[in-house]
Protein backbone atom coordinates (compact mmCIF):
# COMPACT_ATOMS: atom_id res chain seq x y z
CA UNK A 1 0.00 0.00 0.00
CA UNK A 2 1.08 3.72 -0.63
CA UNK A 3 2.53 5.34 1.94
CA UNK A 4 0.04 8.52 3.48
CA UNK A 5 1.35 11.38 1.95
CA UNK A 6 1.02 14.92 3.76
CA UNK A 7 2.65 18.31 3.81
CA UNK A 8 2.78 19.77 6.96
CA UNK A 9 3.05 24.03 7.33
CA UNK A 10 4.34 25.71 10.08
CA UNK A 11 3.88 28.85 12.37
CA UNK A 12 5.08 32.36 11.71
CA UNK A 13 7.52 31.82 14.41
CA UNK A 14 9.72 28.50 14.92
CA UNK A 15 10.98 26.94 11.50
CA UNK A 16 9.40 23.76 9.52
CA UNK A 17 12.10 21.31 10.61
CA UNK A 18 12.34 22.24 13.61
CA UNK A 19 8.45 22.23 14.24
CA UNK A 20 7.62 18.99 13.26
CA UNK A 21 10.51 16.69 13.78
CA UNK A 22 8.84 15.66 16.83
CA UNK A 23 5.84 14.61 14.91
CA UNK A 24 7.18 13.38 12.00
CA UNK A 25 8.87 10.85 13.97
CA UNK A 26 5.98 9.73 15.82
CA UNK A 27 4.18 9.35 12.41
CA UNK A 28 6.37 6.56 11.51
CA UNK A 29 8.09 5.59 8.25
CA UNK A 30 4.62 4.59 6.82
CA UNK A 31 3.37 8.29 6.36
CA UNK A 32 5.97 10.32 3.90
CA UNK A 33 5.04 13.38 5.94
CA UNK A 34 7.47 16.61 4.42
CA UNK A 35 7.79 20.06 6.47
CA UNK A 36 7.78 22.71 4.55
CA UNK A 37 9.11 25.80 5.46
CA UNK A 38 7.12 29.22 4.96
CA UNK A 39 7.76 31.28 1.64
CA UNK A 40 7.64 34.41 4.08
CA UNK A 41 11.28 33.27 5.17
CA UNK A 42 12.92 32.27 2.10
CA UNK A 43 14.64 35.00 2.06
CA UNK A 44 16.31 37.55 5.12
CA UNK A 45 12.83 40.33 4.57
CA UNK A 46 9.27 39.09 3.73
CA UNK A 47 9.12 38.55 -0.59
CA UNK A 48 7.47 41.78 -2.38
CA UNK A 49 4.13 41.53 -2.25
CA UNK A 50 3.57 39.12 0.20
CA UNK A 51 0.18 37.55 0.71
CA UNK A 52 -1.61 34.12 1.39
CA UNK A 53 -1.28 33.61 -1.72
CA UNK A 54 2.37 33.54 -2.21
CA UNK A 55 2.32 30.79 0.42
CA UNK A 56 -0.77 28.74 -1.85
CA UNK A 57 1.53 28.81 -4.88
CA UNK A 58 4.91 27.68 -2.39
CA UNK A 59 2.70 24.81 -1.45
CA UNK A 60 1.41 23.95 -5.32
CA UNK A 61 5.37 23.69 -5.79
CA UNK A 62 6.32 21.83 -3.78
CA UNK A 63 3.16 19.29 -4.08
CA UNK A 64 4.39 19.40 -7.78
CA UNK A 65 8.11 18.66 -7.07
CA UNK A 66 7.25 15.74 -4.94
CA UNK A 67 4.86 14.04 -7.96
CA UNK A 68 1.96 14.30 -5.20
CA UNK A 69 -1.35 15.03 -7.38
CA UNK A 70 -3.37 14.42 -3.66
CA UNK A 71 -2.19 15.13 -0.57
CA UNK A 72 -3.18 15.91 3.36
CA UNK A 73 -2.60 19.31 4.51
CA UNK A 74 -1.67 20.46 8.07
CA UNK A 75 -1.08 23.71 8.96
CA UNK A 76 -0.56 25.14 12.76
CA UNK A 77 -1.47 28.93 13.31
CA UNK A 78 -0.06 31.04 10.41
CA UNK A 79 0.42 28.02 8.38
CA UNK A 80 -2.79 26.67 9.29
CA UNK A 81 -4.22 30.55 7.78
CA UNK A 82 -1.96 29.35 4.60
CA UNK A 83 -4.07 25.68 5.04
CA UNK A 84 -7.62 27.52 4.47
CA UNK A 85 -6.24 29.75 2.04
CA UNK A 86 -4.83 26.36 -0.12
CA UNK A 87 -8.38 24.80 0.80
CA UNK A 88 -10.50 27.71 -0.77
CA UNK A 89 -8.33 27.68 -3.70
CA UNK A 90 -7.19 24.20 -4.51
CA UNK A 91 -9.22 21.84 -2.81
CA UNK A 92 -9.32 18.98 -5.63
CA UNK A 93 -5.82 18.67 -4.53
CA UNK A 94 -6.67 17.56 -0.76
CA UNK A 95 -7.50 14.41 0.91
CA UNK A 96 -8.02 15.78 3.82
CA UNK A 97 -7.12 19.06 5.98
CA UNK A 98 -5.61 19.29 9.43
CA UNK A 99 -5.53 22.88 11.67
CA UNK A 100 -3.50 23.38 14.87
CA UNK A 101 -5.11 26.77 16.22
CA UNK A 102 -4.72 28.37 12.31
CA UNK A 103 -3.87 32.39 13.18
CA UNK A 104 -6.86 33.57 11.48
CA UNK A 105 -10.13 31.98 9.45
CA UNK A 106 -11.59 34.40 7.56
CA UNK A 107 -13.23 37.77 8.38
CA UNK A 108 -16.70 37.08 8.44
CA UNK A 109 -19.15 35.93 11.25
CA UNK A 110 -16.66 37.34 14.30
CA UNK A 111 -18.54 37.48 17.57
CA UNK A 112 -18.15 40.84 19.24
CA UNK A 113 -15.34 39.28 21.74
CA UNK A 114 -13.36 38.03 18.84
CA UNK A 115 -13.45 41.47 17.46
CA UNK A 116 -12.31 42.88 20.48
CA UNK A 117 -9.99 40.36 21.06
CA UNK A 118 -8.15 41.02 17.40
CA UNK A 119 -8.36 44.83 17.94
CA UNK A 120 -5.16 43.91 20.63
CA UNK A 121 -2.85 42.41 18.22
CA UNK A 122 -3.09 45.93 16.01
CA UNK A 123 -1.98 48.14 18.82
CA UNK A 124 1.05 45.62 19.07
CA UNK A 125 1.83 47.82 15.45
CA UNK A 126 5.40 50.03 16.31
CA UNK A 127 6.14 47.81 20.03
CA UNK A 128 9.93 47.20 19.34
CA UNK A 129 10.76 43.49 18.80
CA UNK A 130 11.70 42.86 22.62
CA UNK A 131 8.50 44.01 23.61
CA UNK A 132 6.28 43.14 20.51
CA UNK A 133 6.86 39.05 20.92
CA UNK A 134 6.34 39.20 24.39
CA UNK A 135 3.40 41.00 24.30
CA UNK A 136 2.01 38.90 20.87
CA UNK A 137 2.36 35.84 22.64
CA UNK A 138 0.25 36.47 25.66
CA UNK A 139 -2.41 37.52 23.59
CA UNK A 140 -2.51 34.10 22.28
CA UNK A 141 -2.81 32.04 25.96
CA UNK A 142 -5.46 32.03 29.07
CA UNK A 143 -5.16 34.59 31.18
CA UNK A 144 -3.60 32.55 33.87
CA UNK A 145 -0.82 31.66 31.41
CA UNK A 146 3.06 32.28 32.46
CA UNK A 147 4.87 31.65 29.55
CA UNK A 148 8.44 30.62 30.00
CA UNK A 149 11.56 33.39 29.90
CA UNK A 150 13.52 33.59 26.49
CA UNK A 151 16.49 30.79 26.45
CA UNK A 152 19.83 31.90 27.81
CA UNK A 153 22.31 33.15 25.28
CA UNK A 154 21.87 35.14 22.07
CA UNK A 155 18.84 33.98 20.39
CA UNK A 156 18.85 32.06 17.04
CA UNK A 157 19.79 33.53 13.51
CA UNK A 158 16.25 32.77 12.14
CA UNK A 159 14.26 34.59 15.01
CA UNK A 160 15.87 37.90 13.54
CA UNK A 161 13.00 37.49 10.63
CA UNK A 162 10.03 36.84 13.05
CA UNK A 163 8.90 40.09 13.43
CA UNK A 164 8.70 41.46 10.11
CA UNK A 165 7.17 37.85 9.46
CA UNK A 166 4.57 38.39 12.24
CA UNK A 167 3.62 41.79 10.91
CA UNK A 168 3.63 40.39 7.35
CA UNK A 169 0.93 37.92 8.32
CA UNK A 170 -1.22 40.66 10.74
CA UNK A 171 -1.35 42.68 7.32
CA UNK A 172 -3.05 39.95 4.99
CA UNK A 173 -4.99 38.88 7.32
CA UNK A 174 -6.50 42.70 7.29
CA UNK A 175 -6.73 42.72 3.70
CA UNK A 176 -6.82 39.00 2.12
CA UNK A 177 -10.19 37.99 0.10
CA UNK A 178 -10.67 34.11 1.85
CA UNK A 179 -12.95 32.83 -0.55
CA UNK A 180 -16.21 31.69 1.85
CA UNK A 181 -18.19 30.00 -0.91
CA UNK A 182 -15.21 27.68 -1.96
CA UNK A 183 -14.60 27.01 1.35
CA UNK A 184 -17.71 25.64 2.33
CA UNK A 185 -18.48 23.94 -0.47
CA UNK A 186 -15.45 21.54 1.14
CA UNK A 187 -16.45 18.35 1.99
CA UNK A 188 -13.25 16.33 3.00
CA UNK A 189 -12.41 15.32 6.55
CA UNK A 190 -11.14 18.76 8.53
CA UNK A 191 -8.97 17.63 11.68
CA UNK A 192 -9.00 20.67 14.58
CA UNK A 193 -6.74 20.25 17.70
CA UNK A 194 -6.83 22.62 20.01
CA UNK A 195 -5.14 23.33 23.21
CA UNK A 196 -7.38 23.56 26.51
CA UNK A 197 -5.18 26.44 27.63
CA UNK A 198 -4.99 28.92 24.50
CA UNK A 199 -7.16 32.16 24.33
CA UNK A 200 -10.81 30.95 24.15
CA UNK A 201 -11.43 34.50 22.48
CA UNK A 202 -9.02 33.27 20.21
CA UNK A 203 -8.49 30.05 18.87
CA UNK A 204 -11.84 28.69 20.49
CA UNK A 205 -13.76 30.64 18.72
CA UNK A 206 -12.03 30.20 15.32
CA UNK A 207 -12.80 26.62 16.30
CA UNK A 208 -16.23 26.93 16.87
CA UNK A 209 -16.58 29.33 13.80
CA UNK A 210 -15.46 26.66 11.36
CA UNK A 211 -17.27 23.49 12.96
CA UNK A 212 -20.21 26.17 12.81
CA UNK A 213 -20.01 27.84 9.45
CA UNK A 214 -18.18 25.16 7.17
CA UNK A 215 -16.71 21.63 7.31
CA UNK A 216 -19.83 18.80 7.53
CA UNK A 217 -17.17 16.29 8.38
CA UNK A 218 -15.85 18.44 11.64
CA UNK A 219 -13.36 16.84 14.40
CA UNK A 220 -12.17 19.13 16.92
CA UNK A 221 -9.53 17.35 19.60
CA UNK A 222 -8.64 19.13 22.73
CA UNK A 223 -4.93 18.88 24.49
CA UNK A 224 -6.13 20.31 27.66
CA UNK A 225 -2.21 20.82 28.74
CA UNK A 226 -1.58 22.58 25.77
CA UNK A 227 -1.15 26.11 24.73
CA UNK A 228 -0.16 27.87 21.19
CA UNK A 229 3.20 27.97 22.01
CA UNK A 230 3.51 24.77 23.39
CA UNK A 231 1.48 23.23 20.77
CA UNK A 232 0.86 19.24 20.53
CA UNK A 233 2.97 18.76 17.71
CA UNK A 234 6.11 19.54 19.89
CA UNK A 235 4.48 18.43 23.06
CA UNK A 236 2.62 16.07 22.84
CA UNK A 237 3.23 14.42 19.43
CA UNK A 238 2.60 10.55 19.87
CA UNK A 239 -1.10 11.48 20.61
CA UNK A 240 -1.60 13.73 17.99
CA UNK A 241 0.00 11.45 15.46
CA UNK A 242 -2.31 8.91 16.66
CA UNK A 243 -5.31 11.24 15.98
CA UNK A 244 -3.77 12.50 12.47
CA UNK A 245 -3.13 9.22 11.51
CA UNK A 246 -6.65 7.45 11.72
CA UNK A 247 -8.18 11.01 10.30
CA UNK A 248 -5.70 10.34 7.52
CA UNK A 249 -6.71 6.48 7.29
CA UNK A 250 -10.22 7.35 7.50
CA UNK A 251 -10.00 9.96 4.53
CA UNK A 252 -8.13 7.75 2.06
CA UNK A 253 -10.72 4.62 3.34
CA UNK A 254 -7.45 2.75 4.69
CA UNK A 255 -8.75 -0.87 6.65
CA UNK A 256 -6.54 1.28 9.89
CA UNK A 257 -9.01 3.84 9.66
CA UNK A 258 -12.42 4.57 11.82
CA UNK A 259 -14.43 7.59 11.43
CA UNK A 260 -13.64 10.16 14.00
CA UNK A 261 -16.83 11.58 15.54
CA UNK A 262 -18.15 14.80 14.12
CA UNK A 263 -18.75 18.23 15.63
CA UNK A 264 -22.40 19.76 15.88
CA UNK A 265 -21.45 21.93 13.24
CA UNK A 266 -22.23 20.66 10.18
CA UNK A 267 -23.91 22.80 7.97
Amino acid sequence: MEPIRALLLPGSVVPADIAYAPLIEALGPDVQAVAKELELYKGDEPPEGWNLDTEVNGVLREADALGWQTFHLLGYSGGGAAALAFTATHPERLQSLALVEPAWAGRWDWSPAYAEHWKKYGQLEGLPPEQFMPAFMKLQVRSDVVLPPPPDGPPPPWMAKRPAGIRAFMQTFNNYDLDRSRLAAFSRPVFFALGGLSHPDDFGEVAARLARVFFPDFHLEVFPRRHHFDPPHRAEPKRLAEGLRRHWAAAEGRPEGRPLPSTTGAR
